[in-house]
């Protein structure tokens, strides 16, 4: 979590799609294999939600210092 305060707003925005559509590939590209490492997919996910998390905290402490 600490990785991705270092990291500006747009930064953010352009793993999460990054990573995004890494995740999509990894769900359509082995529909049928059966030798996947499920692990990625996980991590993938739990990474995106960790930036999405730090994208609205920052916007939370933005709110609050405006108004």
């Amino acid at each position: 979590m600490t990785e991705f305060k270092k990291h500006t707003i747009e930064d953010l925005q352009k793993e999460i799609a990054e990573k995004r559509e890494a995740l999509r590939k990894f769900r359509f590209g082995e529909a049928g294999s059966r030798t996947r490492n499920v692990r990625s997919g996980r991590t993938l996910r739990r990474d995106i939600a960790r930036m999405e998390t730090e994208l609205s905290a920052r916007a939370i402490a933005e709110n609050k210092k405006n108004g």
